[in-house]
């Protein structure tokens, strides 16, 4: 998946400018599965633009700058349909714990709990900042079938955190476990 077909998904919703996008869009919810700053949206609308998949309008300012707005065109429509409908690769996943934990026998299974731990209250502030994303929800003017889907999404990001705050006491655990029992663990 690229960034262009976010914005094109975004842009179907309701036309916008760059900043519009970023603030009601990104910052708020697909920063969970599909982050981008400010300079790769607007990078993003102008090759939206040449390509002829999006037009814009320049709303002028009186007291603030000029608005670019743009707007999704019937050939960025198309290619937004072609690819929702198109199947995609899994997901690559970089997780720097992961590396911590499977490269982690040089530390004490002390130093790696306590790693494991501030990353579970990392977890539980994602978990909290997603139920506060259902409220956004509820509060967004669309139609119901959008609503479903972004719950939909929600979903999956509830259930990824809960899974991985399962697996990190599990994790957490196993290594205190080791470190009672051990005297090679607690080097």
């Amino acid at each position: 998946m690229s960034l262009t077909h976010a914005v094109m998904g975004l842009l179907r919703v309701r036309p916008m400018t760059g900043y519009d996008l970023k603030t009601a869009w990104f910052d708020r919810s697909m920063r969970y599965f599909w982050p981008a700053d400010q300079a790769q949206i607007y990078r993003t609308l102008d090759g939206l633009a040449n390509k002829g998949w999006a037009s814009f309008h320049i709303e002028p300012g009186e007291d603030r700058p000029n608005r670019k707005v743009f707007t999704l065109t019937g050939d960025g429509e198309a290619e937004l349909l072609r690819w929702l409908a198109e199947s995609q690769p899994l997901p690559t996943v970089r997780d720097p714990l992961l590396v911590q934990l499977f490269c982690g026998d040089a530390l004490r299974d002390a130093d790696l709990i306590a790693l494991l731990r501030d990353q579970r209250s990392r977890h539980e502030e994602r978990r909290r900042q997603y139920d506060g994303v259902a409220d956004v929800i509820e509060r967004a003017p669309a139609t119901d079938r959008q609503r479903r889907l972004w719950h939909l999404t929600l979903a999956n990001g509830q259930g990824r955190e809960d899974a991985y705050l399962a697996w990190l006491d599990e994790a957490i655990d196993i290594l205190a476990r080791d470190d009672e029992t051990s005297p090679e663990a607690s080097r």
